[in-house]
């Protein structure tokens, strides 16, 4: 039990310093190739922190026929895009106002609501079209469906880079520059993005092994493990990002690592489930995909409306979440 304490302390050190290196060279890699905060966060930061956690079901599904797997691998992929739109929103409000007294704008947030208010509709159509899925018999209108979902996230990312604006702020030095002395090339650019990514995927790997090892131990219910434990430390990285780009006021950053995330899982692990799989989702499942519609969906309301945004709406996806627990109970 101490053994497995210690190792998750350590696996949430190296996941924080590692986050801590890739939002660095992230940061630096939009300025190498000339792109703005949208593509920075939107894709390279979403896509580059949700690819490890998505080959967990991914792997699930493709390569082993057990239903028990499948249907982890389904809870996995319904999952992420509910903790994203859920607990990641509120770590994110609640960093706002932990870090607003050195913040530039405070408790207001300097978004793009144009950008963001795109992200969360892409989401909430993608996702609603994946979901819808689930009640539809006939397989070749669930094909489409899929293959339409991929055609989304490939129009989104077309958006992305057309509706991008190159502006960067005062960076910090790339730390492997500071570190080892050395100009900071795109090649070394590319090195600490691959070694803070290697960080990321060791760390969170490590974390939730051990996670799942001392629920055992203390008896901890397969359902609360599966559906509220593992997620959230299989979203820690979106989750610390977040964290270190609000507390440097990078809230464009901060919220596109996010919403680019749930399009991202909402349309392509949605799409392969839906086309490896036959997609039948419990009754959980739907509920908590409402959830997440609904959260995004007064985010959206909000910054639209205001054209503005602050952690209001961003902490009500804590209640959502509380909400979620205790439907299961």
């Amino acid at each position: 039990m101490g053994s497995n304490i210690v190792i998750m302390l350590l696996s949430l050190l190296l996941i924080l310093i590692s986050c801590e290196f890739f939002t660095n060279a992230i940061e630096w890699l939009g300025k190498k190739l000339r792109v703005g905060e949208g593509v920075v966060g939107s894709l390279f930061s979403a896509v580059g922190t949700c690819i490890p956690e998505t080959m967990v079901p991914v792997i699930a599904i493709l390569l082993f026929r057990e239903k028990s797997l499948v249907d982890i691998g389904l809870g996995a992929i319904v999952g992420a895009p509910f903790m994203l739109s859920t607990l990641a929103f509120f770590v994110t409000g609640m960093s706002v106002v932990m870090f607003r007294s050195k913040r530039k704008k405070g408790m207001v947030m300097n978004i793009s609501h144009d950008i963001l208010c795109r992200d969360i509709s892409f989401f909430i159509t993608a996702y609603s079209l994946g979901i819808s899925a689930a009640f539809i018999s006939r397989r070749v209108l669930r094909n489409i469906i899929a293959s339409f979902l991929i055609a989304i996230y490939i129009y989104y990312i077309y958006l992305t880079v057309k509706q991008d604006k190159v502006h960067h702020d005062h960076l910090d030095k790339l730390y492997f520059s500071k570190i080892f002395h050395i100009k900071t090339r795109f090649r070394v650019v590319i090195l600490q993005v691959f070694i803070a990514l290697l960080g990321i995927i060791l760390g969170a790997h490590l974390f939730v092994i051990k996670i799942e090892a001392t629920s055992t131990l203390l008896g901890i219910p397969a359902i609360i493990l599966s559906l509220i434990i593992t997620p959230i430390a299989t979203e820690l990285p979106e989750k610390f990002n977040s964290i270190i780009w609000i507390s440097k006021s990078r809230d464009a950053l901060a919220m596109g690592n996010i919403t680019g995330a749930m399009v991202f899982q909402s349309c392509i692990p949605v799409s392969i489930g839906i086309l490896a799989t036959d997609w039948i989702l419990n009754y959980n499942a739907v509920v908590s995909a409402l959830i997440a519609i609904v959260s995004a969906s007064i985010v959206y309301f909000w910054t639209e409306n205001k054209k503005s945004l602050n952690p209001i709406p961003l902490v009500l996806g804590g209640a959502f979440y509380l909400l979620f627990i205790m439907f299961l109970f």
